[in-house]
């Protein structure tokens, strides 16, 4: 579909972007489809002033807070996705994978992508450890829900970075009971549902679990050969807080002394922005985070940003802080139809790393 009524960002702006700050941001496009073309089902497709409105919205977030590295989830369309970033100054955009196609036109299990203003040296698919997952009590074929890629780009002063991107196993139940069964009592309806969610819950947050530990194995694999500064991004679909997800930011090891891991754990672990910030001068108080998802009356942060050591203020030989958290989410608390009626169901996490003096 022509694409000639975007927003196109003023090229002056790209230029005189400061090489001595990097804006990171992460960014779920909630079912990013170009017609007419349907996303899981028939009925589901964008009308052609829907779609345009959707790629503005998009366009113009990226025009106003102009982050330099995008991780993108969400993404059935990624051809439209890169000619409308190209338009913005991303002279640079991969992905990994593709979306499933069914019935000629219904598409499912969209894709992540990454998008920079710096050039992308190298693109890779993460793939799970068999040994590994067979031992974690796994089939030795697991795979991760969404595929995630690693693109390794370079970055003003630092050089070489991995950027992952990921969008892990939603909460929804791997389970579901067919409620459309006529021999069965509200009784029996009520109970089997409820098997149904309990198991089905559970086994969601063993594959999100899964896949976060077999993509942390990767991470430090690939660390430990190349040394390169590591960042993490992507829709996590629950809470680092959370024991699921905890083990992606394992600080001590049982058994080893909080000096020595300090020495030898310092280079491989993953921190949290949010965290990174706090801890810095440009941070005055302890803010409240801001949530990124809202469902019904519950409020979650599900999207984040992790980061090496090379970023963080409080380690010795560190080249960048965290000096700015920004949580977009005017369309979410506040929202107008016509400005956001195509926009996302997610926050938008965008982070400034200032080179340090």
């Amino acid at each position: 579909m022509p694409q000639d009524n975007l927003p196109v960002i003023e090229q002056d702006a790209i230029t005189q972007t400061l090489s001595d700050t990097i804006k990171i941001a992460t960014f779920n496009l909630f079912n990013y489809l170009e017609p007419p073309f349907a996303f899981y089902d028939f009925e589901r497709i964008y009308t052609a002033e829907q779609w345009q409105k959707k790629q503005n919205w998009i366009a113009e977030y990226l025009i106003e807070y102009k982050p330099d590295v995008i991780g993108f989830q969400e993404v059935f369309s990624p051809e439209s996705l890169k000619i409308l970033v190209a338009a913005q100054g991303y002279g640079h955009f991969e992905v990994v994978d593709e979306a499933e196609v069914i019935d000629d036109f219904i598409c499912r299990s969209p894709v992540v992508a990454i998008a920079s203003r710096y050039p992308i040296t190298h693109i890779e698919a993460v793939v799970p450890d068999k040994e590994l997952a067979v031992a974690m009590g796994l089939k030795d074929n697991f795979t991760f829900s969404r595929q995630p890629l690693r693109a390794t780009i370079e970055l003003p002063h630092i050089g070489e970075c991995d950027c992952y991107v990921v969008h892990f196993k939603s909460k929804r139940p791997m389970i579901e009971h067919d409620n459309s069964a006529n021999d069965e009592s509200r009784t029996q309806t009520i109970i089997q549902t409820l098997k149904a969610e309990v198991t089905g819950s559970w086994g969601s947050s063993i594959q999100r679990g899964s896949e976060a530990a077999l993509l942390l194995m990767s991470i430090i694999e690939r660390r430990e050969k190349t040394g390169l500064p590591m960042m993490l991004m992507g829709d996590f679909n629950d809470s680092l807080s959370d024991g699921v997800l905890a083990h992606l930011l394992t600080g001590s090891l049982r058994f080893i002394s909080e000096s020595e891991s300090d020495v030898i754990l310092a280079k491989y672990r993953l921190k949290d922005t949010w965290d990174l910030y706090q801890a810095t001068d440009n941070c005055t108080e302890m803010a409240h985070r801001t949530p990124t998802h809202y469902y019904g009356m519950k409020k979650s942060v599900l999207d984040y940003i992790l980061l090496s050591c090379e970023f963080d203020a409080q380690y010795h030989s560190s080249l960048f802080e965290v000096s700015e958290h920004d949580t977009y989410d005017r369309h979410l608390i506040n929202p107008s139809f016509e400005r956001d009626s195509q926009s996302t169901d997610h926050g938008i996490v965008c982070i400034t790393l200032a080179l340090r003096a």
